[in-house]
């Protein structure tokens, strides 16, 4: 038999539950122009994968690579067909970055991300995730995180005596193919989930 105080914690139990999920279906999120290409882009099912560390990105392009694969081979799409979204940020989000940005920067960016080039004791000069752009053509499209590129950029003009707003400026205008800047990685991450994207954590 329930005690009184359990009745009564079962029964606010009981008659919270309707109300919450009442409240979360009645819920629309606010739409924003910055936020429009997520709907934009075309597919039939919706993949948003987050990577936030160094070590993440090759794990979260793998998954990218794999979604497709494992699409075609278990379900006959086509790349097309699975709209997939890549989120750079926090250390992730030097790899955001065109090869015209490493070749520059390629020590401070390295630096920054406590990235070390298992090919090379040398800084790379190129961006080390080489199959981004191939990702690109397939398809994927690149959330980055615009604090930490704000932070980076400041990283880089200590590094070279440079000046933070010019190159992050730079940075912005030398982002890879199908890459979106976002106010952060943080809120791109919880804005694909408003625009029904399932998560997936690299």
């Amino acid at each position: 038999m329930l005690s009184a105080v359990s009745a009564v914690a079962a029964g606010v139990a009981l008659t919270g539950s309707p109300t919450s999920a009442r409240a979360r279906a009645d819920f629309t999120p606010a739409r924003h122009k910055e936020d429009a290409w997520f709907d934009e882009l075309p597919g039939k099912h919706r993949v948003f994968i987050d990577s936030a560390a160094t070590e993440s990105v090759s794990s979260a392009l793998l998954y990218a690579g794999n979604l497709f694969t494992a699409n075609k081979s278990g379900y006959g799409l086509e790349d097309g067909d699975i709209a997939t979204v890549v989120c750079l940020r926090h250390n992730g989000t030097v790899f955001a970055y065109t090869d015209t940005i490493w070749s520059k920067y390629g020590k401070a960016l390295a630096d920054s991300a406590k990235y070390v080039n298992p090919r090379s004791t040398e800084p790379p000069t190129a961006n080390p995730q080489r199959n981004i752009a191939s990702l690109a053509k397939r398809g994927v499209h690149f959330a980055v995180c615009g604090l930490a590129t704000r932070r980076i950029a400041g990283q880089i003009a200590t590094a070279v005596s440079g000046n933070t707003d010019e190159i992050h400026k730079e940075l912005i205008a030398n982002l890879v193919p199908n890459g979106h800047l976002m106010a952060a990685g943080v809120v791109a991450t919880t804005r694909a989930q408003e625009y029904g994207y399932s998560i997936l954590v690299a």
